[in-house]
Formats: structure tokens, C-alpha cells, sequence
């Protein structure tokens, strides 16, 4: 297993973890031996969205005197109404289930603002009296890290923009991603990816991204695998289904991505997940499928590293990257930034092109090096 730095939490998580909302209603005994597997190969982030009573307790018998090996995500706003789960923003119902959490697990590691996807949503949290109880959960120590789940750029940036948060819970996967932002995700979920939607990366949320790691925002992925569809022959919006791996790859190489929580039912496919340390680089490697829709924004790196091997060894995405962060505001380019891309050697760029004919996407790799080296590195 490997880990990375949450963003601003300062917590290392691990790249694969495990959203255990698929073992909801299962047995016991399936919890606990998804759970085990999980554990056992490294996993030490869980995501427990669900408010009801059963899988809560399930999930701490479960974790037994672990509990300290783990980070949990916890959402404020999950509850369970008549057997059926809800939004909620009415305080009294907020803090009967997020306490409940508390009692069960002590502490919660990251205490999530719960799905803020509309303007609705946003005020209903920081225009009311939810964002002052959260607030007062982390000072008294209830959570340790401030962070919200959101399936909207453009309300996921909004939230950001207050300061507030240190970290969220964002729904990735190379169809969502493409899918224009003005569009709900969820209507393409339910019906089925349409082919003709996807017009290529959208720029809110490459934005998106990039503002996460301009400020720090450590990113987990929930939806990885659009609930499976993009793995089905059936109902794939490509040539062919993506793999399980090539979906985690594509997440994991989003910008401020830490963790991708994968919603595992049985130890095997925990297993499988981790299986992921195994593959391939062929066999990780996205961009050939997804490259087989409409583009309207060709020229736009994707970070899938499609262009190696460089003959200079240059980690043509990782600079990539840089670059693209830091133009969104040239004159106040984090400090960080640099630092990161004077590590790498694009300067040593011979302009042979191999990477630009290998590119699905169109990017003009040998300008973006030649741009890198005058914004970041400072060449004339």
C-alpha cells in the first residue's frame, strides 16, 4: 500500500480506501471480513456515510480495538428517517444522528459537511446555524479535520473559497469529468452514460482541481467507477468497458487526490482493489479508451502519462501539472509549486516530439515545457 498527505490535514492516508456503504443491510459477517481484508492490506481511511443504527454498530464491532489504526469520514447531515436516508439541515435531527457517530467511534477524523451540490445545499450549511455546530466540533474535538462531500465543481469551489474546509469528498471518474458542468451527474447516472454528452475534460472542473492544490485541499474519490457502469459492456459510454485499475489509476492521478474510496462488498474484491500494485502500466493506463469520445477542449493535459517514456526521462504529466496550476494566477504562484517543479529536469527538454505523437489528447508538450521553464523556473 502506499500513502499520501491529505492536503492541509497533515494525515497520511492510504491511496486505496474503502467506502463501506456497499456492505450496508449485508450480514455481519460480511462486514467483518471486508472490513479485515481492507485492513490487513494496508487500508487505513473508511468512509461511513451510512446513519443507520445497524451497519454503524456492525462496523466498530467489526473494528474491535483498531479503531486507533484508522481515519474515519463522518458526515454531518446523514440521516436516517423512516428507514430511509436523507439530507438533513434541521439541527436537532443533524446532531441526534452525528452524535450517535460520536458515541459509537469517540472522535471522528474528518468531519464532513454533507453534500453540498447546490446553492440550496450551501446556504442551508453556512448561512445557518450547521456550520457554527461543526465549527464547534472541531474546536471542542469531536472531529480533528474540517471537510465537506460535494458532486459540483462549481459549488465545491465555493465552499472552498470560504476558507473553512481542509479537505473534501468529491465524486471522480473520466466520464463524470466530462460531462459539462451545468449538467447533474446523477441525471447521466440514472439513465446511463450518454456518448454524446461528454464533450472532453470539462474546465470547471479541471479548475477545480487545480484550485485544490493552489490552497491545499487534500481530495477523496467516491464514485470511481460511476457505481460500476463504467465497467459494463452495457453501458460504458466508450468502445470498451474501462477495467477497475484503469479507473483508480485515472483518480489517483487527479491533482490533490489522496485516496480513492472504493465501494468493496466482499474481502475478494478488496483484494482485487489491491490488486492494483500489481498491474501494469498497460494495464492501468486510461487514455486510449477515453480518448475515443468527443473533445471540444483538446490540448488539455490529462495527466494519464500516455506521452512515456521521455528519452530525457522528464515527468512530462507532473509538469504538466505544475504548469497548469500555476497559471491560474501567475503573479501568486505557491511557493510550493516551484519548489516541487524545480525537482524535475524539463528544462533538459531536446524537442523531439516522441511524447506529442504519442499523445491522445493533442497537448503541446514541447510548449508546455518551454512555458514551464519561464514561468516556474524563471528561463527567458
Amino acid at each position: 500500500m502506499m500513502y499520501r498527505e491529505l492536503g492541509k490535514t497533515g494525515k497520511k492516508v492510504s491511496e486505496i480506501g474503502l467506502g463501506l456503504e456497499n456492505v450496508d443491510k449485508k450480514p455481519y459477517e460480511r462486514v467483518e471480513e471486508t472490513l479485515n481484508a481492507a485492513l490487513d492490506n494496508g487500508v487505513n481511511i473508511l468512509d461511513v456515510f451510512m446513519p443507520g443504527a445497524e451497519i454503524r454498530g456492525f462496523i466498530k464491532k467489526a473494528l474491535g480495538n483498531r479503531r486507533k489504526d484508522v481515519l474515519i469520514q463522518g458526515h454531518i447531515g446523514a440521516t436516517d428517517v423512516n428507514k430511509q436516508y436523507d439530507i438533513s439541515r434541521d439541527m436537532p435531527t443533524v446532531k441526534k444522528y452525528f452524535e450517535e457517530l460520536l458515541r459509537l467511534y469517540g472522535y471522528i477524523d474528518f468531519g464532513m459537511l454533507f453534500f453540498i451540490d447546490s446553492e440550496e445545499d450551501y446556504k442551508g450549511v453556512f448561512e445557518t446555524e450547521f456550520i457554527t455546530y461543526a465549527e464547534r466540533l472541531k474546536k471542542n474535538g469531536d472531529i480533528h479535520h474540517l471537510g465537506f462531500s460535494s458532486h459540483n465543481p462549481t459549488m465545491a469551489t465555493k465552499v472552498i473559497e470560504t476558507g473553512t474546509v481542509e479537505m473534501m469528498m468529491f465524486s471522480i471518474n473520466p466520464a463524470f469529468d466530462m460531462v459539462p458542468v451545468e449538467e447533474s451527474v446523477f441525471d447521466h447516472l440514472d439513465s446511463n452514460f450518454s456518448r454524446d454528452v461528454l464533450r472532453g475534460l470539462d474546465p470547471k472542473r479541471a479548475e477545480l482541481y487545480k484550485i485544490c492544490v493552489q490552497k491545499n485541499i487534500g481530495i477523496t474519490v467516491m464514485k470511481a467507477l460511476g457505481a460500476g457502469k463504467l465497467l459494463s459492456a452495457e453501458h460504458t459510454p466508450y468502445d470498451k468497458p474501462l477495467t477497475l485499475h484503469q479507473c483508480t489509476h485515472y483518480a489517483l492521478s487527479r491533482p490533490s487526490v489522496a485516496s480513492v474510496l472504493l465501494g468493496c462488498q466482499t474481502a475478494a474484491e478488496m483484494k482485487q482493489a489491491i490488486d492494483y500494485y500489481s498491474a501494469s502500466s498497460e494495464e492501468k493506463d486510461y487514455s486510449k479508451t477515453i480518448s475515443t469520445v468527443r473533445n471540444d477542449f483538446a490540448g488539455n493535459c490529462v495527466y494519464c502519462s500516455h506521452c512515456q517514456p521521455c528519452p530525457v526521462e522528464i515527468e512530462i504529466a507532473t509538469v504538466c501539472k505544475y504548469l497548469d496550476i500555476a497559471r491560474l494566477d501567475e503573479k501568486n504562484i505557491p511557493p510550493s509549486i516551484r519548489s516541487h517543479y524545480a525537482s524535475l529536469n524539463s528544462a533538459d527538454c531536446i524537442e523531439c516530439g516522441h511524447c506529442e505523437k504519442r499523445c491522445p489528447f493533442g497537448v503541446p508538450i514541447i510548449k508546455n515545457m518551454k512555458d514551464a521553464a519561464l514561468l516556474l523556473g524563471g528561463k527567458q
